[in-house]
C-alpha cells in the first residue's frame, strides 16, 4: 500500500496544438524526481481528467509510469459518475502499473450515501492496490459524510485515505474521530494545508506543488517533525501565491505560471479557457515575490 503522507503532486496535463505535450510531461515528472514531492498524481482534476479521451488518459498514465515508475508511487487519478466506467479504468490503469487510485465522488448524478458505499465498495473489490477517496463537493455537486468515509475505510482495507476538499474542517475533524489512525485525511486545498494538518491531516494532494514542490514538501515535513513555527513560516510567505493560482478554475492559473517557467504552453482544454489578462500581472509578481524564476 502506498504510504500516503507529505506532499503528493497533482500533476497537470500539458498540450500542444491540443494534443499530449509528452515531452513537457516528461520534463514534469523529472522536475519532481528531482525534487522532494512524496508522490504523483496524474489525471485529477489538475491534469484535466474530464477532457481527457480514454487512449489520452492511458497514454499519460503510460508516460508517467516510464519516468517515475520505482522511484515515486503513482496515484492516478479514476472515477467516472459510473460505476463500471470507473472499473474499467482503474483496471486499465492497474495493468500499466501505477501504485493506487484517487477515486472521485460520482459528480452530476449524486448519490445518496449507501450509493457512495456501493460505488467505492464496487471500485476497491475490483483491484488490489491502494484506494484514496476524493470528495470535492465544489466540482462534484455532493458531499461525503464522514460516517461514510469511516465505514469504507474500516471495510476495505485498500481504501487508506481521502483526499478531503470540502473546506470544512469540522468534517476533517469528525473523519478523523472516526477513522483509524492509519487512516490518512491529505489536503485538498493548498490554502487549507496547515490549518488541517493541526487537526488531523498527513498532507496535502497540491496543485501548487506544480511549481514549489520544496517548499510543499518542506512545510509538511517541518509540522509533521513538530516545527510548528517554522511550518506557519512557509504558510504565510507562500500563501498570496497559493490565493492566486486560484483566482479562476483550476488548472487554468497553474498552466499560465508554469507556461512562465517555461515547461508547456498554458493553454487549458476546451470549456476551460487560457487565464485572463487582468489575472496576470498579479500572478507573475506573486511568482518572483515567491522566489520563482520565469522566463518572460
Amino acid at each position: 500500500m502506498i504510504d500516503l503522507k507529505g506532499s503528493f503532486v497533482a500533476i497537470i496535463t500539458p498540450f500542444k496544438d491540443d494534443k499530449i505535450d509528452e515531452g513537457a510531461l516528461r520534463k514534469i515528472v523529472n522536475f519532481h524526481l528531482e525534487s522532494k514531492t512524496s508522490g504523483i498524481v496524474p489525471c485529477g482534476s489538475t491534469g484535466e481528467s474530464s477532457l481527457l479521451s480514454l487512449e489520452e488518459y492511458l497514454r499519460v498514465i503510460e508516460i508517467v509510469v516510464e519516468e517515475a515508475k520505482g522511484k515515486l508511487p503513482i496515484l492516478c487519478g479514476t472515477g467516472t459518475n459510473s460505476t463500471s466506467k470507473s472499473i474499467d479504468m482503474i483496471k486499465k490503469a492497474s495493468d500499466i502499473g501505477v501504485d493506487g487510485f484517487l477515486t472521485i465522488v460520482p459528480y452530476y448524478n449524486k448519490p445518496t450515501q449507501e450509493g457512495m458505499m456501493a460505488h467505492f465498495g464496487a471500485l476497491a473489490e475490483s483491484v488490489e492496490q491502494s484506494i484514496v477517496l476524493y470528495n470535492i463537493p465544489g466540482r462534484t455537486g455532493i458531499n461525503m459524510l464522514p460516517g461514510t468515509v469511516a465505514a469504507l475505510s474500516k471495510k476495505y482495507s485498500n481504501i487508506i485515505g481521502i483526499k478531503e476538499a470540502s473546506g470544512n474542517l469540522d468534517q476533517a475533524s469528525e473523519i478523523a474521530a472516526l477513522t483509524d489512525s492509519d487512516f490518512s485525511i491529505m489536503s485538498g486545498d493548498d490554502a487549507l494545508t496547515l490549518p488541517l494538518m493541526s487537526i488531523c491531516a498527513k498532507g496535502v494532494i497540491s496543485v501548487t506543488a506544480n511549481i514549489l514542490p520544496n517548499i510543499m514538501a518542506q512545510m509538511c515535513d517541518l509540522f509533521a517533525n513538530g516545527k510548528i513555527n517554522e511550518a506557519k513560516k512557509i504558510h504565510l510567505d507562500i500563501f498570496p501565491l497559493i490565493k492566486n493560482l486560484f483566482v479562476e478554475t483550476n488548472p487554468i492559473p497553474i498552466k499560465y505560471a508554469m507556461h512562465l517557467m517555461g515547461f508547456c504552453e498554458a493553454n487549458p482544454r476546451l470549456p476551460l479557457l487560457p487565464l485572463s489578462d487582468k489575472y496576470k500581472s498579479d500572478l507573475k509578481k506573486a511568482l518572483i515575490n515567491a522566489g520563482i524564476r520565469i522566463t518572460e
